[in-house]
């Protein structure tokens, strides 16, 4: 076999064997060597060949131990929607926040912002959690020449708490009259793969989300990861009367 197609030769072969329930959920596959002998290949083939399956989620490895079939998990549907927002109550996720003001806006997100590179924003992050693990990250921005001053100038204190971006703009006579957001599939880089928990390589998709006021000025946006294994996105269109 060519060196090139190889692994996925092998990768093919390994998935209709996983198909065929040859290894149940939490069995220990056997070792890459015995793949080498039995497939007639290289242990770096075989070793690329397992890589790709665990990016898949067929697999898992762990370290110092070996390949395992991984158990299958049923995935979060996280709603996207203008009327609701999908939260603990809704999806049985809890979620963590961090937020820090004065930060300086780096330059893509300036420019999302229509703000000067490096004007203080309020940076926060949130890890989304399921059984354990988190499902998704997001990384909000918001100008301080906006907040800065006001009670809602941290997104997750305040009397405002958790409210979301609408009711706190709001609550400071900031009218938001819509949102875009941009979701682009991808595989984890490093860094991704470390906040999300899962391996570098796999699917993700990364959101961008921007909110806007009734005079087009961004008021908020946002970075979002979520792991593909975990969480699928579905979003919801709201049609009223006379909309064609």
């Amino acid at each position: 076999m060519a060196r090139d197609t190889a692994y996925l030769k092998v990768a093919d072969a390994l998935r209709a064997r996983i198909g065929a329930g040859e290894w149940p959920a939490g069995a220990k596959l056997p070792s890459r060597s015995r793949f080498a002998a039995e497939y007639g290949v290289g242990q770096s083939v075989t070793q690329r060949a397992l890589e790709l399956l665990i990016i898949e989620g067929l697999l898992e490895g762990r370290a110092g131990s070996g390949t395992y079939r991984s158990a299958p998990r049923e995935r979060l549907r996280t709603v996207r929607s203008r009327r609701r927002r999908s939260g603990p109550a809704r999806t049985g996720l809890t979620w963590e926040s961090h937020s820090t003001a004065r930060t300086p806006a780096p330059e893509r997100i300036a420019r999302r912002l229509a703000v000067a590179p490096g004007d203080p924003c309020v940076h926060t992050t949130y890890e989304f959690v399921a059984e354990g693990r988190p499902v998704e990250i997001c990384e909000s921005w918001e100008p301080m020449a906006l907040t800065g001053g006001t009670p809602v100038v941290l997104p997750e204190a305040g009397p405002f708490k958790g409210a979301g971006v609408i009711e706190r703009m709001r609550s400071i006579g900031v009218l938001v009259a819509s949102a875009l957001e941009v979701p682009r599939p991808a595989r984890a880089n490093r860094a991704q793969a470390g906040l999300l928990g899962i391996g570098v390589g796999e699917l993700i998709t990364e959101i961008e989300r921007t909110y806007y006021a009734v005079d087009g000025r961004a008021v908020e946006t946002a970075d979002i990861l979520v792991a593909d294994r975990r969480s699928e996105i579905a979003y919801e269109i709201d049609f009223h009367p006379g909309d064609r």
